[in-house]
């Protein structure tokens, strides 16, 4: 997903925000009239890191200078600003106004209450008992603008760790391939070694793992994979000429995947096993030596993502053991997006240990495990919450800093909050605690934070904080939203519902049409997006008007997170396992009939839907699945058939082997189930999810006798339908939720 967002504050507001997801862009917020002050902090840090200041920008260009002494913990003005701009004003012989006063690169010795700064091309020091200015060559305490962020140690690994291929650590032999099968010849002359003998054209030996002493290595006899093809035609290449088709590999759930048979050998007693670990035949081999030279390791997912394992093999002897062997009954969710900075796997070589993320009591936490024995040493987190990242393992500390949600009872459970604990689980100390999503920046020394947290209905705070404590230490900002609101700017509303199970909560939000009258009746429109892999309800604050191009035609727009998707507990993840057509619908219609239970404008008798992607599945599910609730859909390039899509992403949600569970969630499959009004849209260069995903609904809905509509974009990719597809999916909903008929478009050209 990617945010692009334009923001000026104190000058400009800002004038649209996009989301990008899997190549649709959603306009989520267009222009106001109004501005954001004092929406940031840019910190400008002392080098002995006993103060810092920053400048706020305010309304009517005006800016003002703060200090905030970490000694004292006291936050005010740096100074007095109509006696800094009468001292200047004198020297200037010219008017300067104390609300824009022309200085930068200050610096301050709290001390001797002085400050130095350059003012219209020189640099002064002022004394801040009298402001008598001093006209300078430099500033006495000049300061490092826009300090970085705090350098954390690299993990260093030693060449040892790293397995070489081709010529042995010690140059004598080379290892290399010939008619399938492994050999060995000493580099400086003829003697050759035949290591294997069972290679043959389906089943051969690739280039070896050597071992640090040498004589051992490890090689994967390998059978390749039967991953078939799929196609895009280009009908309307630029330049014209003929139509163009483009032919690539694309491994769909089911297609055999290349194999790895784990082989060892000992040159020097010509031995040749085969440790029984098992094949790998998802993902590649990595592996992993120890410093010593006399194990290798390596991490093994088996396929349908239900076995996790750290596999050690003793080189040897040959030997193996599994250090982590992980099981479950739904998903051990392997494929995590990539912004979700917690690896399964963190090695910390120097005490021989793994800090393990593993969801195993039902959350998603941190474990500390002995790689000798193979035993956890310790549960490090624990609790009815979930870790979301790793900022940080101190090696020397033996420590972790990381981010979750869910540890605040009184407070919305996705909002990430900051922490930090020891590896043995004691000292777990909460970095941030104000209600709403937190973003930290770090003094140079690391022993304060400033704070700054938002909700979508509240405006940034910024606070000071203690590391070493997460104690207060001074409130700093509260961002002035008095003209966003001035400009008729409202906040969606944020409201929560319970689960199908009467007790878990389901979060949402409600965007209002500009201007909402509470006495009419308004249609609703989701905005959709299930993929199990996160969660999607915004969380932070946008001076944008969010989903402002639905809501100014009169539409109510909200956007949930039902059960199925991320960032909560293992149960409430799971509900997708095998079920991707389940996608949290009992949870959304529940939250759309609770929300209208108080709001009698609330059309919940009209009630529109729309997605792309996995989105697209959904938002086509809907109407399959729920025609009693949801009546309108628009679908973009939707992926109709986990059977169809990629299989690293549907493996991991609908299981291996493919079964019945594939066709029950198929809208294809369902297509004769379709009763609400359904427009479908895709580009015949979608690179993402095949197009014939789409295609094959339109052949199943055919064969049904259903009515729908369809975009079919040349040269489209992986996206809406551009802007072609905005308008059409905007006329669909108006036509069928407003009862308002899209104009002759054509008269217009």
């Amino acid at each position: 997903m990617k945010k692009i967002s334009y923001q000026f504050i104190g000058s400009k507001a800002l004038s649209i925000t996009m989301i990008k997801v899997f190549g649709v862009l959603l306009i989520l917020s267009a222009n106001v009239s109004g501005n954001v002050y004092k929406s940031k902090i840019n910190p400008n840090w002392s080098k002995e890191n006993s103060y810092f200041w920053y400048r706020n920008n305010l309304a009517k260009g005006q800016i003002e200078f703060v200090l905030v002494d970490l000694n004292k913990g006291v936050r005010r003005l740096a100074f007095d600003h109509k006696k800094l701009a009468n001292s200047l004003s004198n020297i200037a012989n010219n008017k300067v106004r104390p609300e824009q006063l022309p200085i930068n690169d200050l610096g301050f010795d709290l001390k001797e209450n002085t400050t130095s700064f350059r003012a219209m091309g020189k640099f002064y020091s002022c004394d801040l008992n009298t402001y008598e200015l001093t006209q300078i060559e430099r500033p006495k305490a000049l300061i490092k603008e826009k300090n970085p962020e705090p350098q954390k140690p690299e993990e260093k690994r030693s060449n040892s760790d790293r397995p070489k291929r081709e010529i042995s650590p010690d140059g004598r032999w080379k290892a290399f391939v010939r008619d399938h099968n492994l050999f060995v010849r000493e580099t400086d002359g003829v003697n050759e070694i035949q290591l294997s003998k069972d290679g043959d054209k389906g089943n051969s030996y690739q280039e070896p793992y050597w071992a640090p002493n040498s004589n051992n290595l490890i090689a994967f006899r390998v059978n390749p994979d039967e991953v078939g093809e799929v196609h895009l035609h280009e009908s309307s290449p630029k330049g014209g000429g003929r139509a163009k088709l483009y032919t690539r590999r694309y491994a769909l759930p089911g297609d055999k995947f290349t194999e790895h048979e784990l082989n060892w050998f000992d040159i020097e007693n010509k031995k040749h096993s085969k440790p029984e670990v098992g094949i790998i035949d998802f993902r590649g081999p990595r592996l992993r030596w120890t410093k010593d030279g006399r194990y290798v390791r390596y991490q093994k997912i088996d396929r349908g993502h239900q076995r996790f394992r750290v596999i050690e093999v003793d080189i040897f002897t040959g030997n193996f053991r599994n250090i982590i062997d992980e099981k479950t009954e739904t998903f051990i969710w392997t494929e995590h997006p990539k912004n979700l900075g917690v690896p399964l796997v963190n090695w910390l070589d120097e005490t021989d240990e793994i800090v393990y993320l593993s969801e195993s009591d039902g959350w998603r936490h941190l474990y500390l495990i002995d790689v000798k024995t193979g035993k956890t040493k310790n549960q490090i987190t624990k609790g009815q919450f979930v870790v979301r990242y790793v900022d940080w393992i101190d090696h020397e500390k033996r420590q972790i800093w990381f981010r979750a949600s869910g540890l605040n009872k009184d407070q919305d459970p996705y909002l990430m909050h900051y922490y930090r604990i020891n590896f043995d689980g004691s000292e777990f100390t909460p970095l941030t605690e104000g209600n709403g999503w937190h973003n930290i920046t770090y003094s140079p020394d690391r022993k304060y934070i400033i704070d700054q947290y938002s909700r979508v209905d509240m405006a940034p705070v910024h606070e000071l904080r203690r590391v070493s404590d997460g104690s207060l230490v001074c409130e700093l900002e509260k961002a002035d939203i008095t003209e966003l609101i001035a400009s008729g700017w409202e906040a969606p509303e944020v409201f929560k519902s319970n689960a199908r199970d009467g007790k878990t909560s389901i979060w949402g939000i409600v965007a209002k049409p500009k201007d909402f009258d509470p006495s009419k009746k308004y249609p609703v429109i989701e905005d959709m997006y299930a993929g199990p892999h996160d969660s999607y309800v915004p969380k932070q604050f946008s001076a944008g008007r969010r989903f402002a191009s639905w809501t100014d035609m009169g539409f109510v727009v909200v956007k949930i997170d039902g059960m199925g998707t991320a960032n909560r507990s293992k149960a409430f993840h799971d509900v997708c396992w095998k079920n991707l057509k389940d996608a949290g619908f009992p949870d959304r219609i529940l939250w759309h009939k609770d929300y209208a239970k108080n709001n009698s404008w609330y059309d919940i008798s009209r009630v529109g839907i729309h997605g792309g992607s996995a989105g697209g599945q959904s938002s086509t599910g809907a109407l399959l699945f729920h025609p009693e609730f949801y009546k309108v859909a628009v679908s973009s390039c939707g992926c109709h058939d986990n059977r169809m899509d990629k299989a690293s992403w549907n493996e991991q949600w609908m299981g291996y082997p493919v079964g019945p569970q594939y066709s029950a969630s198929s809208n294809i499959d369902n297509a004769h189930r379709l009763k609400g009004r359904l427009l479908l849209i895709v580009g015949e260069m979608d690179n993402n999810v095949p197009p014939e995903s789409t295609l094959r609904l339109v052949d199943a809905l055919i064969k049904s006798n259903k009515d729908f509509d369809m975009i079919f974009q040349p040269g489209g990719g992986h996206g809406g339908g551009g802007r072609h597809g905005d308008r059409r999916r905007k006329d669909f909903f108006r036509k069928h939720l407003l009862g308002i008929e899209p104009p002759n478009y054509n008269l217009a050209n």
